[in-house]
């Protein structure tokens, strides 16, 4: 019994694998050698059940108040917040473009017998409304026209058959204010559907933004006629006829630093610097004289008046190869005016991903663009204009057209108003989707203008300037200082504020607050976590052990055949019967009646029993299911 007890030692000591014998060892063992500080207390106090109690709450409760922190935690990590790091940074960078436009769109000679009609059909609107009686030369309609080379026989641009429309007129209506309980006088003109129904007045509390807009309205259904690329290069208005001077860090401009293009609303239009890769253009000095100055013409020779009531020119700071949305954004210059405008960078990274919604290029983006560059306004008129011409039939005529689609026009789609100023109330409401489809730019930069103004020429200087311009520019202007403006603009400071997402809690911030909390509620390190793990692993490999073990002893029980009955005689039994036959006594009495005796040791080999000494019937054996008996009366065996 010691060699084997010794051998189960041996091995026990052998082996790769050592399971415990019971879960009390386990997590005796656990307690006892574990990093995790608090657990011996749960073996030493183990005859104290109190202390145990005590100690074991006290973990429980160190383990519930960690993973509650360890919850709050990962929520917030999910919730994906960002915080924002602000930079300085001083380097030479490349001066913005500048978009300058001279208010004073072009009147065609295809649409302009329609512009002249609509100028009488506002005159006498005017007159109706406000009694002023004006006169045709008000509105320009003797206006030189320019007339558009190589016109294309096809499109949108049948002039012939275009008719203005009589039924969207202007009138004076009222209508209850709900803030001031009074009735208010409003002027608009009616919109209806296809049907005629569905009726509503396009109203302002100011006649004249009710003008302008009537008259917009009109102009667009005009201008639809006008093919979608219109060539002005053949114009014999050049920049001088705009710009009379033009200097950038004191060296004048040259031909290459501006593209030409014609606006709708705003006139001739000229961007500076509009790719942004000219060495010329790159800023290293802040100040006034190392910025762009031009002298333009501001004089009021409008050729369609009603489009713009402001007198001067539009000027709008933006970033390279980015189209310039000059009716959101940009500011005038007052004629006879030198204003000086500072600009002052900021540059925006947001993380975008799961910290928020944003885009590098626009290629991830559902709405298809149709502009040259990603902005949000560029997205943001993109996908109001694929939703303009999926429910209203046509597109409007500010915007570019997606492929296959034609500009709006009252005489094909009669209630395409009706259509386009509920749907654009619907945009500026927030109530479509395109806020949701158009994110911000991932990158952008941002211009922080301020200005100054001061009164230009001075009354001592207005004359030489003049003769100097008339020399130069053939400048023939008569009038008091109302027909040339001067605008400077230029960097304040090369350094520019760089704004940065970044994450507010990272990956490695929170594997260290994790730590933090570990080591606050249990001073331990991760190896105690590793440790734990090891824990959960013995468990549950013991569980299944003892589960296996209980499985197989079941089933050893079900499968196990019960044993065949035989006749078995031990030695001492063969004896006694043999001694019986002879006629001598057995050696020793047994008290159950039973004859026993007992062998001589030194006799290697037991006698022999005769078959005299044999019961003349021997108990009944059953052989596979059947029953053997030998009767000694019969000499021979009977089968049953």
């Amino acid at each position: 019994m010691e060699q084997e007890a010794a051998r189960e030692e041996e091995e026990r000591k052998e082996g790769l694998i050592e399971f415990y014998d019971s879960f009390k060892d386990m997590f005796e063992f656990f307690c006892k050698n574990t990093t995790i500080h608090g657990t011996i207390r749960l073996v030493c106090s183990s005859s104290n059940k109190m202390k145990t109690a005590f100690w074991t709450l006290l973990l429980l409760a160190s383990f519930g108040m960690l993973y509650w922190q360890f919850a709050l935690m990962f929520s917030q990590y999910w919730d994906y917040p960002v915080v924002l790091t602000m930079s300085m940074h001083s380097e030479p960078k490349m001066f913005p473009a500048i978009t300058i436009c001279n208010l004073d769109p072009y009147r065609f000679d295809l649409v302009s017998e329609h512009l002249a009609q609509l100028d009488r059909m506002a005159e006498k609107s005017v007159t109706v409304l406000y009694g002023i009686n004006t006169s045709a030369s008000l509105f320009h309609v003797n206006e030189k026209s320019i007339h558009v080379r190589d016109l294309p026989s096809t499109g949108n641009h049948n002039g012939s058959s275009f008719k203005l429309s009589q039924k969207f007129s202007l009138l004076r209506t009222t209508e209850f204010n709900n803030r001031t309980g009074k009735r208010q006088s409003l002027v608009g003109f009616r919109l209806c559907n296809a049907t005629g129904g569905n009726c509503f007045y396009k109203t302002y509390s100011s006649g004249m933004d009710a003008i302008l807009e009537w008259y917009r309205f009109h102009y667009m259904n005009i201008m639809s006629q006008q093919p979608v690329i219109i060539n002005i290069s053949d114009h014999e208005e050049k920049i001088e006829d705009m710009v009379y001077s033009c200097q950038y860090d004191g060296e004048p401009c040259r031909p290459s630093d501006y593209v030409h293009f014609h606006h709708p609303v705003f006139g001739s239009c000229y961007t500076f610097n509009s790719k942004g890769t000219d060495p010329f253009w790159t800023a290293t000095k802040p100040g006034i004289p190392y910025g762009l100055s031009l002298i333009l013409r501001a004089e009021q020779k409008d050729h369609i008046p009603l489009l713009s009531t402001v007198a001067g020119v539009k000027v709008m700071i933006h970033n390279h190869n980015q189209t310039p949305f000059l009716e959101h954004e940009g500011f005038d210059i007052r004629p006879g005016i030198a204003t000086t405008i500072g600009i002052q960078q900021d540059k925006v990274n947001r993380l975008g991903g799961n910290y928020g919604k944003c885009t590098t290029d626009g290629s991830d983006v559902k709405v298809k663009l149709l502009y040259n560059s990603y902005t949000l306004q560029a997205c943001l008129h993109s996908c109001f204009q694929h939703i303009m011409v999926q429910k209203c039939g046509c597109g409007y005529y500010y915007y570019p057209l997606p492929p296959g689609a034609e500009y709006c026009n009252y005489n094909k789609q009669p209630a395409w108003g009706h259509c386009f100023y509920q749907l654009y109330s619907r945009l500026r409401n927030h109530h479509l989707n395109c806020f949701d489809q158009c994110p911000k730019p991932c990158r952008e930069s941002l211009y922080k203008v301020s200005a100054g103004t001061a009164k230009w020429p001075s009354r001592k200087s207005q004359d030489w300037i003049r003769q100097a311009l008339r020399h130069q520019n053939g400048y023939n202007s008569t009038s008091n200082r109302k027909d040339i403006a001067k605008v400077t603009i230029y960097y304040k400071q090369l350094n520019y504020q760089s704004v940065n997402e970044s994450p507010l809690l990272s990956d490695n911030l929170l594997l260290s607050s994790m730590g933090s909390q570990w080591s606050l509620w249990f001073g331990s390190s991760v190896l105690s976590v590793v440790e734990m793990l090891e824990l959960l692993i013995d468990t549950l490999v013991l569980s299944l052990l003892f589960c296996y073990q209980r499985f197989r002893s079941k089933t050893l029980n079900v499968a196990r055949t019960p044993s065949i009955p035989s006749v078995s005689l031990t030695l001492e039994s063969y004896r006694v019967v043999q001694e019986a036959g002879n006629g001598t006594a057995p050696a020793h009495g047994h008290t159950s009646g039973v004859p026993m005796a007992v062998a001589n040791s030194s006799d290697p080999h037991p006698a022999q029993l005769s078959s005299k000494a044999i019961p003349e019937h021997c108990p009944d054996v059953v052989l596979n299911g059947f029953r053997y008996m030998k009767d000694s009366s019969l000499g021979g065996e009977i089968n049953h």
